[in-house]
């Protein structure tokens, strides 16, 4: 077991997805955790893991940085806004990444030893011929990248500017991140979608991973030599109907088994919208995830096992069983 350093390590976005289960890590390995949050606070049983503090602190908000960043060794950067609402765009591409650009100053500031910052396998962008995406891919500006992989790929180039001014970082591309959480927001809402059996299926595949194995990748590479490079993260390629299909398995609930082709999710999010704009209800399909659900992205994880040769993937299927038994707990405890 590695010895935990005696330097603060900094957590943005600790009350995220990939943040609490991050903090939750560090926790049990003895770290002393400086865990910020913005507009969610931490969930309660989160409140007193030992060695963590809780700090609000708007990223956006450059004094506010650098206050929080003394005495800081190492620095995870996992706060981000995920949607893909249109009426989001402006509030996603600007806090995504100035608040990265605000982290990764003051880490310059400050001398911190090393940054992980986590992005998304969607910054590398979208290929339809079918290709394998490896890490060296170029962006291209394309109608299938969201406003989303457009700000984490922006947010990346604050990264490797700092990067290139002496800083020591890594960046991690997880792939779709599956494990327990909030089960309405996010990707942990797909448990779900397959619980209450939604018939329909897509044509779609792309990298999915275990949060966990985000999280141990992140700290081995923080605890590594290993700087100035970027790493897709995830157990494997998979079709969206295979994943669904897993999840119904797993909760003892009927598969999906109606194909919805490209025409079909296309007539669905102008539907979604038009009644979202008239009644006010909940966007759940917009044309970005309508896009995404459809496109076949195909990606490699081998670098990581260069890299790191000891790491192992999570089998999707064991999380998948992981996270329908936590889930059928949770609906246990509701009756």
């Amino acid at each position: 077991m590695l010895t935990p350093p005696p330097h603060t390590v900094l957590v943005t976005g600790a009350s995220g997805f990939v943040g609490t289960h991050l903090v939750r890590f560090l926790s049990q390995k003895g770290h002393t955790v400086r865990a910020l949050y913005n507009s969610r606070p931490p969930a309660a049983d989160m409140q007193s893991l030992p060695g963590v503090t809780w700090q609000q602190c708007d990223l956006l908000d450059v004094f506010a940085v650098e206050e929080v960043m003394q005495g800081v060794g190492d620095v995870y950067h996992c706060a981000a806004i995920v949607s893909f609402r249109p009426a989001d765009k402006e509030r996603l591409l600007h806090f995504n990444v100035e608040s990265t650009a605000n982290v990764a100053n003051a880490a310059l500031d400050h001398n911190v030893r090393k940054l992980v910052y986590i992005s998304s396998i969607a910054s590398l962008g979208r290929k339809t011929n079918g290709r394998e995406i490896t890490e060296e891919e170029q962006w291209e500006e394309s109608g299938n990248n969201s406003v989303y992989a457009r700000s984490k790929y922006m947010a990346e180039l604050e990264v490797w500017r700092a990067m290139g001014e002496g800083l020591d970082a890594v960046i991690v591309n997880p792939g779709i991140i599956l494990g327990e959480g909030d089960w309405s927001d996010g990707s942990a809402r797909l448990m779900k979608i397959a619980y209450n059996e939604f018939p329909f299926y897509t044509s779609g595949i792309n990298g999915w991973v275990d949060v966990a194995d985000v999280v141990r990748a992140m700290y081995e590479l923080m605890q590594s030599d290993v700087v100035d490079e970027r790493f897709i993260i995830t157990e494997g390629n998979h079709a969206y109907k295979d994943i669904f299909t897993m999840m119904a398995n797993a909760l003892g609930r009927k598969p999906p088994h109606i194909h919805a082709n490209r025409w079909m999710t296309n007539l669905v999010w102008r539907w979604n919208m038009l009644k979202h704009r008239l009644t006010g209800g909940e966007l759940t399909i917009t044309k970005e995830t309508a896009n995404t659900s459809q496109n076949k992205n195909l990606y490699s994880n081998r670098k990581l096992l260069q890299f790191l040769p000891g790491f192992r993937y999570t089998p999707m299927q064991q999380t998948i069983q992981r996270m329908a038994q936590a889930y059928l707990q949770q609906q246990l405890l509701k009756k």
